[in-house]
């Protein structure tokens, strides 16, 4: 299904795939009980709102988040967990956990290496899949907790996998959404934890901006 010039709220059974870390695992389940299938992230609130909204479209919405996970891992589980399940569209999320595993003491984890990893997945995902739109998200932070306390290097290293986050998006002609803007405007209201109450992960009202974002960009 070639969907490049085509409305996605018109298509009939769109096949929607939500891949990334613990932000997008979001609690799910891992099996078919289709009150926790979804997480209560930003997946969930796409899935119910699109779902309820197009009723007739009978949209069919996946989530193989997985917290912890990297790059590395969604190429690793590639096959089960995109190719198997053949998306129309699929989304990604991915790149702080790569941070985290730096400042940890991993120096293996560079930008460099991020940019690689994602570049074989995105062409992976290409010659296996052709006509599934991509869709890739930033990642993000905010100034709260642990990230806080180690911030220059957090803020640094995060800004290294947005801008390759960027430049794959135009590389490989995804739909790019970005977020950390969305966040850095709303930190201050009334105060970052509000968003981000680690620094990492988005509390209920942050995964409504990413929601928001998301179906801003992708269905537009």
């Amino acid at each position: 299904m070639d969907l490049s010039n085509r409305n996605l709220l018109e298509q009939y059974r769109l096949r929607i795939l939500f891949q990334g870390d613990s932000i997008t695992h979001g609690g799910r389940s891992n099996n078919d009980d289709w009150n926790h299938v979804m997480g209560h992230g930003y997946a969930f609130t796409i899935t119910a709102r699109i779902g309820a909204d197009y009723p007739l479209q009978e949209f069919q919405f996946w989530n193989r988040g997985v917290s912890g996970d990297r790059v590395s891992g969604i190429y690793n589980r590639r096959q089960s967990d995109i190719f198997d399940l053949k998306p129309d569209v699929l989304s990604l999320l991915a790149g702080v956990n790569h941070v985290g595993r730096l400042i940890a003491g991993d120096s293996d984890e560079t930008a460099e290496k991020f940019a690689w990893e994602y570049s074989v997945l995105l062409k992976s995902v290409r010659e296996t899949l052709p006509d599934t739109l991509l869709v890739m998200c930033e990642p993000f932070i905010l100034p709260v907790g642990p990230v806080k306390e180690k911030w220059h290097i957090w803020s640094d290293e995060i800004k290294k996998r947005q801008a390759v986050v960027r430049q794959l998006s135009a590389q490989f002609g995804t739909i790019y959404v970005p977020l950390q803007h969305i966040f850095d405007s709303v930190s201050d209201q009334p105060r970052p934890e509000y968003w981000i109450w680690d620094g990492v992960h988005p509390m209920p009202a942050g995964h409504e901006l990413i929601a928001r974002a998301w179906m801003q960009a992708v269905f537009k």
